[in-house]
């Protein structure tokens, strides 16, 4: 097995799971809590990955972090406006920036398809610096801190009145209005944060591979969206900080999905397929599990009336 899965695979997963874990936290907030399915996600990743490499090509590996952030906010407020402003359904709006931001994404590349930028310092090689165990273990051990720093950070945010405000317009947009809070306001500031996490992930996908592609986050949905299913089904939808903790748990298993998938010599092309298997087995057994516990309450209902009458009897 230590043949089949060797450490430096895991490691690769893990890596690659912590990434894509802030995707499928920003999906957390737009899907989850807002109960709007956003559907920009792709475009607003690669838009992330985009501005990570110019930002990187010239230098700036770390202000492009924070540049690609933007940016993803900015392709969240265009997304909300449509939506709150022009009255566009979510999905269509979704699509719509999805489909602008393929053009917006060339223009920030110089009409390229794709940017490297290898023989550049990046935000890993800058933490590492030229210590040994850094340069083995830097890249899990900086996406840990940031992972988990976001974590207690969107823990705290939706314990505040804002928070709380952007949780009430998911649960009831209608009781928010009633409550003289402006739902407009909640989804601008819930997509804004959630596509600047998604632009982040974008930033340290490129700056991990040091390349960005125009068609890097084609599919990132379905990967986001296994990731918060997984998690979810797994811990349940209970306390905050544990929803959160289970989306980071989901995509890190995902991960892992695929690395095996790999190792069985899965086509690359077939992972999409593997993606929707992987999200429809996980949304079944949720229901599975609805089920078997409904069955369960019936026929202990069942027994009581049983018991009951036989008392009486």
């Amino acid at each position: 097995m230590s043949g089949f899965l060797t450490v430096g695979i895991m490691k690769t997963a893990v890596e690659l799971g912590l990434i894509y874990a802030l995707v499928a936290m920003a999906l957390f907030i737009s899907y989850s809590i807002l109960n709007i399915a956003d559907l920009s996600t792709d475009g607003s990743y690669t838009l992330g990955t985009a501005v990570s490499a110019v930002f990187t090509i010239s230098g700036h590996p770390i202000l492009g972090i924070f540049m690609a952030m933007l940016s993803g906010s900015l392709s969240g407020f265009v997304t909300a406006f449509l939506q709150t402003t022009l009255g566009i359904e979510s999905i269509l709006a979704g699509i719509i920036v999805n489909t602008g931001l393929y053009t917006v994404n060339l223009a920030v590349m110089g009409f390229s398809s794709n940017l490297s930028i290898f023989g550049t310092d990046t935000i890993f090689t800058l933490f590492a610096g030229d210590n040994a165990f850094l340069n083995e273990w830097g890249v899990v051990i900086l996406l840990s801190i940031i992972v988990l720093l976001l974590c207690f950070f969107l823990k705290w945010f939706f314990k505040t009145g804002l928070g709380l405000s952007i949780r009430a317009t998911g649960d009831s947009p209608a009781m928010v209005r009633a409550s003289s809070i402006n739902p407009t306001f909640t989804i601008t500031v819930g997509l804004c944060l959630s596509n600047a996490l998604t632009g982040l992930s974008g930033s340290l996908i490129a700056q991990y591979n040091k390349t960005a592609d125009i068609n890097l986050g084609t599919g990132m949905v379905t990967v986001a969206l296994a990731s918060l299913v997984i998690g979810e089904s797994i811990f349940g939808k209970k306390k905050l900080i544990l929803r959160l903790l289970g989306v980071v748990f989901g995509s890190l298993l995902y991960r892992s999905i695929i690395a095996l998938a790999l190792r069985l010599k899965v086509p690359t092309e077939a992972f999409k397929l593997v993606s929707a298997c992987i999200v429809a087995l996980a949304i079944s057994s949720t229901k599975v599990k609805e089920l078997l516990q409904y069955n369960r309450l019936r026929r202990n209902a069942m027994e009581r009336q049983k018991q009951e009458g036989e008392k009486h009897a």
